[in-house]
């Protein structure tokens, strides 16, 4: 969805990258000022005020760039920010939509409630498939519904007082998109493991 965008939106970062590396500025630093961005976005949100919620939402979806740009500009990426910035990731999504889940029990709204909880399952299994595939050595950046598209959507969804409906998208593209990574790892491994000898579950522990 946002394919054609990211290039000028990866030189912009890489920009902005490069006068926080002049500054000194470390990219896990700024990763973890991601995250208490996300988490007052939260507050925001469970408060009542979706609008203001969506705006800063998309806000700190473009300052998330930032931290991966300046690694990249100033030779700093490291596996240790790599891991802690998808950590991170799984944090904010966790606390944006337990933001919403909170707001939708105060108003007694059952459909947000469930539609919020199904969206952070798939969230958390969107990255998880990938997490996993990672593990074995194995590339699963695949599927409809990464990040980036996932924050656009609901962002915009709360700016336009769609919030059911951006819920529903998100509900149905984070759990495709899961199902995405799982058949792309099984084409990808299929005739690659020993049939005489079928990997068990204590070879690859979750």
């Amino acid at each position: 969805m946002l394919e054609r965008f990211k290039p000028a939106a990866r030189r912009a970062a890489e920009r902005i990258g490069r006068v926080l590396a002049d500054a000194g500025v470390d990219p896990n630093a700024l990763t973890l000022v991601g995250l208490i961005l996300n988490i007052l976005v939260a507050v925001v949100l469970a408060g009542g005020y979706l609008r203001l919620g969506g705006l800063l939402l998309l806000a700190a979806g473009a300052f998330d760039t930032l931290d991966g740009a300046l690694a990249r500009v100033s030779g700093r990426t490291t596996r240790f920010g790599a891991f802690l910035d998808s950590t991170v990731d799984r944090y904010a999504e966790a606390f944006l939509l337990g933001g919403l889940l909170l707001e939708a029990t105060r108003r007694q709204d059952t459909a947000v409630e469930l539609l919020s909880f199904a969206v952070i399952v798939g969230s958390l299994m969107v990255s998880y498939c990938r997490a996993r595939a990672e593990g074995l050595g194995l590339d699963c950046e695949v599927g409809i519904a990464p990040r980036p598209e996932r924050v656009l959507i609901l962002g915009l969804g709360l700016i336009l007082g769609w919030e059911v409906i951006a819920l529903a998208v998100l509900a149905a593209l984070t759990h495709v998109t899961a199902v995405q990574r799982v058949l792309h790892v099984r084409a990808l491994t299929r005739g690659v493991e020993n049939p005489r000898r079928p990997a068990s579950q204590s070879e690859f522990p979750p």
